[in-house]
């Protein structure tokens, strides 16, 4: 569904297009996980959209238990930033959310998007090529420098199929012994691993059937044959785009969501705009996050 399409959709059509997609089966009760009966329940009572499970007996809509729980917007304001926020190649920042739904305040829509953010969390593991770099991200270019490294930053480290998907975390060092063990959390052990010449990903080639291949930068080497890290740093080159460019801060505190997000478009970059929303609205499930939790974690 286009974003034109979303505009003409009135609420009911909207509630029961999610519905649709987060129960493709008929609805789930989010309480006891009962799908056999489930009632309808209508009147000038209950509102539209409620649901009444016969097992636990408690009643609930679409949005309980997911990322749009609680929350005081529209099913089709829901659905309108869902599409802003999977089609912007370069993400969207909270305030021209909030321009665009036009009722909203920045910290609310500030949220919203995080909330959104933490329903692109893909999981599972990555296989065959997968292309390994990490890199720096915020911070201020001070400190000890080294083949672009800097004390003063974040690092983030990618993991990227050959034309698949994507994967990026937040990490705390780029030593050894935490690139190696991400890497082997999320790679399946039968694949081959592409890295450049960076130390600490010495020895990880034992670990793997396909064995370890390099590219050496520093002397000009971008490219040997099928080795190469290109869709790793193509990848690096959108988030940091959208970092500087779009969100023109990202703390260190949130910036495990902001890879979530930019891996999420990065896996689903070969379908519709359309395709890449409804997949994300039938992940929304057990991702509930409330703004305690935002504000309160750690770093």
């Amino acid at each position: 569904m286009t974003l034109a399409q979303i505009g003409r959709l009135t609420e009911e059509e909207a509630r029961q297009h999610i519905e649709n997609l987060y129960w493709p089966d008929g609805p789930v009760c989010p309480h006891c996980g009962n799908k056999d009966k489930i009632y309808t329940l209508t009147g000038k009572a209950h509102r539209e959209g409620l649901y009444k499970c016969a097992a636990c007996r408690k009643q609930f809509t679409v949005t309980v238990g997911t990322v749009m729980h609680r929350s005081h917007l529209t099913c089709k304001e829901w659905l309108i930033v869902f599409h802003l926020m999977t089609s912007s190649k370069k993400g969207m920042s909270a305030l021209q959310i909030k321009r665009e739904l036009g009722k909203t305040s920045y910290q609310s829509a500030w949220f919203l998007c995080h909330r959104i953010r933490a329903a692109m969390e893909l999981m599972g593991v990555l296989q065959g090529t997968v292309e390994v770099d990490e890199t720096y991200v915020g911070g201020k270019k001070t400190g000890r420098w080294s083949q672009g490294r800097s004390e003063k930053k974040t690092p983030v480290l990618a993991m990227i199929e050959r034309d698949g998907r994507a994967y990026s975390r937040k990490i705390p060092d780029a030593t050894k012994d935490t690139l190696h063990r991400a890497i082997k959390e999320t790679v399946l052990p039968d694949s081959r691993i592409m890295t450049d010449e960076w130390k600490s990903y010495g020895g990880i080639g034992k670990h793997f059937e396909g064995g370890h291949q390099t590219v050496c930068h520093s002397r000009g080497e971008y490219a040997r044959g099928d080795v190469n890290t290109n869709s790793a740093e193509a990848y690096f080159a959108l988030l940091k785009r959208g970092v500087h460019g779009t969100f023109h801060h990202v703390s260190k505190k949130h910036l495990g969501r902001y890879c979530h997000e930019f891996s999420f478009r990065w896996s689903f970059r070969k379908v519709t705009d359309a395709e890449r929303c409804d997949s994300v609205i039938a992940n929304m499930g057990g991702k509930r996050l409330t703004y305690s939790k935002l504000t309160e974690e750690v770093l």
